[in-house]
């Protein structure tokens, strides 16, 4: 499914000439009311790396490319670079029905048809969310082959507004851990440095999306899982308040803190992604909450002067302390400051007894120890096609990466979720947001600041350290991550900024503001435009 076929190299340069056509000026304006629009009139030359979804609607309604093209060209990009170049090793499975499926949506546009902003946009999947004609496996050779009987409920809110998945990519097995490695694939690649690991646990998006292997990607975080690989690829990705988006569908890790969510290249894809994902599912009862708290278009909130007259709190403890934070530190502080040129006031943040909130005898992560087994089991009992019924028969296959087996087998001697304990630490959860939100009123801001992760990617093989993944997820509140700079070593920074619940609308406005003041985001220089290796 990885190879492409019946795409001559000829047709693949013509139609990168035609990505690369000057479109002076018009190239946004077709954009609608989406600010970026406006704001990069007569400036943009057009071309698909880094390309945004409003631009690509652009050349699609003008009939500059088809879908066919863009698919072909993200196809030839993942040929050239996912298992050849520099091995990113960011991609499970391709898809072969893409290019139909691109031809379907083209034929819809001719005839007048449009779904909307996803309409005939390619897009990659994590390898943990069920589709009904691709490959999930988790990262794990246990689920080699399989494919569901169904497509998760995100998975058929995408096709349905007319997204096209052209691939699923690597994710570290079963979710549990922040690297991207798994018995199936092996390690993903970091494209800023290909000695480094691109994060996780949502790792082959981050490294495809930054890339531009596709448009816009999806991932599901846990504790970190699309903040952290954001982070390290110099990208946009959001947690959700918990119960934004279902997870229906998605292999789960931890029902408590389980979400899926998108993970773009710029502010305004993430806006677009939510408004195609966000809302209740019946078979999720957790969504319920999100009634009421969903805005008409999240894109309302992509305003340039967004910072302008608010207050954000900088969260001094998740700077760290140790001298390997200090790097990370820097440019966070360094960001910060930016947010102040664009007329916020910044405003030092401390939260007594916060560490003791944040950890446990798992360091922080019990509640997704105790719901491994039973949530995972649960999910497979209710697919008798997967290959494996339980964890216990995960772990006697044989079939997973050594270096899960300790999480694993942890998970599997939790002999009962109702314990003591484990309802300690349910209601210590909600002890954490009261403790965030007396916080932020008591320092009169409208978000919090810090680093995603307090330390750079790490080399491939060593353990990864600094995350900031419990804030969030531990409390449910809503976190969105945008490029914060570069180390001096080049490798990306991700500042996270943090509100109350259902406050999305805001996080995007002053993540669009800051992003659009700063444009940190450069592509990596290891995936460069065909033609240009």
């Amino acid at each position: 499914m990885r190879m492409l076929t019946g795409h001559r190299s000829a047709r693949r340069r013509s139609v990168g000439s035609l990505c690369k056509m000057m479109l002076a000026g018009a190239i946004l304006c077709g954009a609608g009311s989406i600010p970026e629009a406006r704001a990069q009139m007569h400036t943009q030359t057009f071309e698909l790396i880094e390309a945004t979804i409003p631009q690509l609607q652009w050349v699609l309604s003008a009939g500059v490319v088809t879908s066919h093209d863009l698919v072909t060209q993200y196809l030839a990009r993942i040929e050239a670079y996912d298992r050849h170049g520099p091995e990113l090793n960011a991609i499970s499975v391709t898809n072969g029905k893409a290019l139909a499926e691109a031809d379907a949506c083209d034929a819809e546009r001719r005839a007048g048809t449009n779904h909307g902003p996803l309409h005939g946009i390619p897009i990659i999947v994590k390898d943990n969310y069920d589709t009904k004609d691709l490959q999930t496996a988790a990262g794990s050779k246990s689920l080699e082959g399989w494919i569901p009987p169904d497509d998760a409920f995100l998975v058929t809110k995408l096709r349905d507004a007319g997204a096209i998945i052209i691939a699923k990519s690597n994710m570290h097995e079963f979710a549990y851990g922040i690297t991207t490695l798994g018995s199936l694939f092996g390690q993903t690649r970091n494209p800023y440095a290909l000695d480094r690991n691109p994060g996780g646990s949502s790792g082959g998006t981050g490294a495809a999306i930054a890339a531009n292997f596709a448009a816009v990607g999806m991932g599901s975080d846990t504790c970190g899982s699309i903040r952290i690989p954001a982070s390290h690829n110099s990208l946009v990705g959001v947690r959700g308040t918990q119960g934004l988006a279902s997870r229906t569908g998605i292999i789960p890790l931890s029902s408590t803190q389980d979400i899926g969510g998108p993970i773009t290249r710029t502010v305004t894809d993430v806006a677009i992604m939510l408004d195609a994902i966000v809302g209740y599912d019946p078979t999720d009862p957790q969504t319920a909450g999100s009634a009421g708290n969903i805005p008409k278009s999240y894109t309302d909130f992509l305003q340039l002067n967004g910072l302008r007259g608010t207050r954000i709190g900088l969260l001094t403890a998740l700077l760290g302390s140790d001298p390997a934070d200090a790097e990370v530190a820097s440019v966070v502080r360094g960001a910060v400051d930016e947010m102040k040129g664009q007329g916020a006031e910044v405003v030092e943040v401390t939260m007594p007894g916060l560490a003791d909130l944040l950890t446990d005898r798992a360091n922080g992560f019990l509640v997704l120890r105790q719901d491994f087994k039973f949530d995972l089991n649960a999910y497979l009992a209710a697919r008798p096609t997967a290959p494996v019924r339980t964890l216990e028969e995960v772990l006697a296959s044989g079939k997973f990466h050594p270096a899960v087996e300790t999480n694993m087998r942890n998970s599997q001697a939790v002999e009962s979720r109702d314990t003591q304990e484990y309802f300690a630490h349910i209601v210590k959860r909600n002890i954490l947001r009261e403790a965030i939100l007396q916080a932020m009123v008591d320092n009169r801001v409208e978000a919090l600041a810090y680093p995603t992760i307090r330390r750079k990617a790490n080399v491939i093989g060593e353990m990864q350290m600094g995350s900031n993944c419990q804030l969030s997820a531990n409390s449910g509140l809503p976190a969105i991550v945008v490029p914060g700079g570069f180390t001096p070593d080049g490798l990306p920074v991700g500042l996270e900024l943090l509100g109350r619940a259902w406050s999305e609308p805001q996080l995007i406005r002053f993540a669009y503001a800051y992003e659009h003041a700063t444009r940190h985001r450069h592509p990596p220089a290891s995936t460069p435009p065909l033609g240009q290796q």
